[in-house]
């Protein structure tokens, strides 16, 4: 039996004798249905402005997005859905209407044009359901949150991509989200973020993209080359195995963006493949630039790269990478305009604005993060509640909390430990036992049985390695919220929250750091 169709609207329910509801504008469309404007490729081709000067309308379930779209006058109805809270398979099922194409069990945006869906109040997370965009055009996706989709196992979704464009698409900006799974495809698991068939003029700009077997793809085979034209600018790609894109064929534009823990291979460029790779870091990682898996050559044109901590293998067969001293073999021509940051600051600024509910920053080009003008915060009038951003760049002080450390007796982990330092080595209680993870990057994380309070922490260093860590950010690893993001180890605090599990996320460090203690505390 179909679920009742309904809409929570921000101007209320209108309905029918019948009871069925009817999709109900704000009062005063919006001039722009996102924040801020596209950037990158996605400006090519007449732009992309999404639902810009349509309705707006509120969304608290899949079935309720449906709906919005399946009540427009037309496919090509401008139109904003504001999402607050979890999409799953529970609350998503088909709906049917003149100017929709939908399906159970996914975020269909089929045969549709001119559509923005855009996180807010609380932040809007589709879990374990991807959000599939098929012969479509002017379609914006910004600050929310896909994980755990599957394409295999139970349940299943989107053929396992979080984001999934294919059948001629045009014009899609997807910024500020969150896309991540928890393994790789023996866990059920594929892309993040792949386009297919006849995808042309896509940016994606200021996301996360995590531990995941495969980040994405351009092309589904050597021979679907009619895909290209995208751009790919301040995003963070960490715990990655391959596919930071993988291109077969066509253009791309990739720019500032942080790669940390590329586990076998990062930008594959192949099948005739062009792309132009400024100013990113790669961190930690193995064969971050190059052809890989087959004998078909891909291209690339290369500036202003940092390559720290990064292996490379020997070329041999249809392994080649670009490495160890990367130089470019084509040029690359990009149309539109954009402002470089310095790659020595990716880490930093990728950490201040990358990834949803962290305020919708942006670079302002000179390594500075910026608000927007009219912010995710509070994207409508009215009484939704807003998450502010995350603390930024606090002044950690070196003064010891009051109260109890609740560290001590609780359960630790990470990311990973180097010879001779142990997990338990951050809640002892003991200065002269240190965690290092392998390398200058790395997650330790604090873990209780049971949700506990936590506002404040204190990372303190071992002796003879303070100063050592640089760029930092503290997650609510339930949720993967940002409490807070930083430069230097000290007394963090952020707003009072209750979870199971607290990481100290160390994005870039002058070294190996070496933390004694992750203290935490309610106030």
């Amino acid at each position: 039996m179909r679920r009742p169709v309904t809409l929570r609207l921000l101007a209320g329910l209108a309905a029918t004798a019948t009871g069925a509801a009817v999709c109900v504008a704000l009062a005063t469309p919006q001039a722009s249905a996102a924040v801020g404007s596209a950037t990158g490729f996605a400006t090519g081709n007449g732009g992309t402005t999404g639902g810009a000067g349509g309705q707006t309308v509120r969304a608290t379930s899949g079935t309720q997005i449906h709906a919005a779209l399946c009540n427009r006058a037309s496919s090509s109805t401008p139109i904003t859905i504001q999402v607050e809270g979890t999409i799953n398979h529970g609350n998503t099922t088909k709906v049917s209407g003149s100017s929709c194409n939908t399906a159970d069990d996914v975020i269909e945006l089929k045969q549709i044009s001119n559509v923005t869906i855009l996180g807010v109040g609380n932040g809007a997370v589709f879990d374990q359901i991807g959000i599939h965009i098929r012969e479509a055009s002017n379609i914006i996706i910004q600050n929310v949150t896909v994980r755990n989709v599957k394409k295999s196992g139970s349940p299943t979704s989107n053929g396992g991509d979080a984001i999934g464009m294919e059948s001629d698409v045009r014009n899609v900006w997807v910024d500020h989200v969150t896309l991540e799974a928890s393994g790789g495809e023996s866990e059920g698991f594929d892309g993040l973020f792949d386009m297919k068939n006849n995808t042309q003029y896509v940016t994606l700009s200021y996301s996360i993209l995590r531990n995941s077997g495969r980040g994405g793809l351009i092309g589904s085979s050597e021979s679907d080359r009619s895909n290209g034209y995208v751009t790919f600018h301040h995003n963070l790609y960490e715990n990655i195995d391959s596919r930071t894109p993988l291109l077969r064929g066509g253009i791309a534009h990739i720019y500032n963006n942080h790669y940390v823990r590329l586990n076998e291979s990062g930008i594959n460029s192949r099948a005739g493949a062009r792309a132009k790779v400024d100013n990113n870091y790669f961190q930690n990682s193995k064969d971050v630039l190059g052809t890989f898996y087959t004998d078909e050559a891909g291209y690339w044109q290369v500036s202003g790269n940092i390559f720290d901590n990064v292996t490379w293998s020997s070329r041999s067969g249809d392994t080649n990478p670009a490495g160890p001293n990367p130089t470019s073999n084509t040029s690359v021509s990009i149309p539109y305009s954009y402002r470089l940051d310095a790659a020595s600051c990716v880490p930093s600024i990728v950490s201040q604005t990358a990834g949803a509910n962290k305020g919708i920053r942006t670079s302002n080009g000179n390594c500075t993060p910026q608000s927007p003008t009219a912010g995710p915060t509070s994207p409508t009038p009215g009484p939704t509640t807003t998450t502010p951003p995350p603390t930024s760049n606090p002044t950690p002080t070196p003064s010891q909390p009051s109260g109890t450390n609740l560290s001590i007796g609780a359960g630790s982990d990470g990311s990973s430990k180097a010879s001779g330092t142990s997990y338990g080595d951050v809640r002892d209680g003991n200065m002269n036992t240190a965690w290092s993870p392998n390398g200058t990057t790395g997650q330790i994380s604090i873990k209780w049985g049971s949700a506990t309070t936590v506002s404040k922490i204190n990372i303190r260093e071992a002796s003879g390695s303070a100063g050592t860590i640089r760029n930092w950010r503290v997650l609510n690893h339930d949720t993967g919220a940002v409490l807070a993001s930083g430069t230097g180890a000290g007394v963090i605090s952020f707003g009072s929250t209750s979870l199971r599990k607290i990481t100290f996320d160390i994005t870039s460090s002058t070294g190996t750091p070496r933390v004694a203690e992750f203290e935490t505390y309610a106030s």
